[in-house]
């Protein structure tokens, strides 16, 4: 590691060889353009032009290497950079949530790590060290959670690491297979189409060619063709989802260690967070449309600071039997999620959910079938978002149970959040006009971090129930 007489530190050098090998496709691809605007000027210009950016690029990069630097002060972590324009940032040890590791598969080649501080202030980083040596990156862990105390004193002693869940190499092609996508469908069919355009390959041709088969065949061709490709979309998004998930979550590994769990995982990327307890605000249990049936589970806690998730949410158990979510939740001192206690919401929310999915098909296809009759037929799928609000109703419930806030709700997938009272932020009740009219109020639940679809919100409670559990949510505070 390099220093500089002030304490100052820089990153590893061959942070520079990583950058360059990174940026070479855009610098190539940059080239490549530019020797085609200069075509006239034949090979030799290109190749200038060429020597030219990599020259530049290659000094560019040294020279942001050159610029940043970071150090240990007292009580802050100071970070310094900008070529032209200076910037530097401290960041007191106290807003320091949390410093997690990661490796990418370059990386790993030069024997470097990114090091990620994370705060409460927003969903992004704080600030990130890109790239320094391992052995940096573990001095750096440990005093910034020391809070500028080094653990190498001789009588500091790391608390015993113990394995609480693990995914072996049969979990995780298994939880791949449900993690079906056709996004790559698209994307292989889209590269076939522009191999074809690059080699020459004549598609019209060769359509051409064997256009007399085709249409001597094409009654008994094309529901086999359709049967084929659908087959062929099926295995295409299924190995898509398996190789997605083993580069992600291959070794996964959760251990405790103290008030800390500590997780690792990832095949080309390997990345090492550690979740301290006392910043987890709540867990959230979800299960799949096919997977929960079969008895699976995945297990994230909403943390505090920075994450792998936009929302701060760390996957903790994401393929998990019900027990193994249990001693995870166990070891993070929260209770096990019981469904059996909690109480439903108000029958409102049935009507509401009617009218919202089921009044607007109804007018569209009352208007079309005045000048498409056949579209009346169409009336049949209408009781559909009736009985999915039936359903919903029923799987939406709540309860306060000792000092945690248990919610539930979902048809086909469905989420369970337990919260704890003392991470309550803020409880409002709201009514839209729909609402009022139906004598209901939605209770909404904010802790620290959560949005959208992962706060624990409970909806269409009658207004006499809303209240009250309002005053209860923030009492037991």
């Amino acid at each position: 590691m390099v220093s500089t007489p002030d304490g100052a530190r820089r990153l590893h050098p061959g942070t520079i060889a990583l950058r360059i090998v990174v940026k070479a496709p855009q610098n190539v691809a940059g080239i490549v353009a530019l020797g085609a605007a200069a075509s006239q000027g034949g090979l030799r210009v290109m190749l200038g032009v060429g020597a030219l950016a990599l020259v530049a690029a290659a000094v560019f990069t040294w020279a942001r290497w050159r610029s940043f630097t970071y150090r240990i002060a007292a009580g802050e972590l100071v970070i310094a950079d900008g070529i032209l324009h200076r910037n530097r940032r401290s960041i007191p040890f106290e807003r320091i949530q949390d410093v997690s590791i990661d490796q990418k598969l370059l990386a790993r080649v030069f024997g470097l790590a990114r090091v990620r501080i994370e705060t409460g202030g927003g969903e992004a980083d704080e600030a990130t060290l890109d790239s320094v040596s391992l052995a940096e990156a573990g001095r750096l862990r440990a005093v910034l959670r020391g809070g500028g105390v080094s653990s190498a004193e001789p009588d500091a002693s790391p608390p015993a690491r113990t394995t609480i869940f693990a995914m072996n190499t049969r979990r995780v092609l298994t939880m791949g297979l449900f993690g079906f996508s056709l996004v790559w469908v698209g994307v292989l069919f889209a590269g076939i189409n522009q191999l074809g355009d690059l080699i020459g390959i004549d598609w019209h041709g060769w359509r051409d060619w064997a256009g007399f088969a085709r249409q001597e065949a094409i009654a008994l061709a094309t529901p086999l063709f359709a049967a084929l490709a659908a087959i062929l979309a099926l295995a295409i998004g299924a190995i898509s989802g398996v190789a997605r998930t083993f580069f992600v979550e291959h070794g996964f590994r959760l251990e405790q260690e103290g008030d800390r769990l500590r997780r690792v995982r990832g095949l080309t990327t390997r990345t090492e967070v550690v979740v301290s307890l006392r910043r987890i605000q709540l867990a959230l249990i979800e299960r799949g449309m096919v997977s929960g049936r079969l008895g699976w589970s995945g297990l994230r806690f909403q943390t505090l600071g920075g994450s792998d998730d936009v929302g701060g949410r760390q996957h903790v158990a994401p393929f998990a039997r019900d027990d193994e979510v249990a001693r995870v939740l166990a070891a993070a001192q929260y209770p096990a999620f019981d469904p059996l206690p909690l109480r439903p919401v108000a029958f409102g929310h049935v009507v509401r959910a009617a009218i919202l999915r089921g009044f607007g098909p109804l007018v569209v296809i009352g208007i079309v079938s005045l000048f498409v009759p056949f579209a009346a037929f169409a009336l049949v799928v209408v009781p559909i978002p009736v009985a999915a609000a039936l359903l919903a109703r029923r799987r939406h419930r709540y309860a306060i149970l000792g000092q945690h806030l248990h919610v539930m709700r979902g048809v086909l997938a469905k989420r369970a959040w337990i919260v704890p009272l003392a991470r309550i932020q803020s409880v409002s009740v709201t009514r839209s006009p729909l609402q009022r009219l139906l004598g209901i109020a939605t209770v909404r639940v904010d802790t620290a971090g959560a949005k959208g679809i992962g706060r624990p919100d409970i909806a269409d409670l009658a207004v006499e129930d809303a209240e009250p559990l309002a005053r209860a949510l923030l009492r037991e505070r």
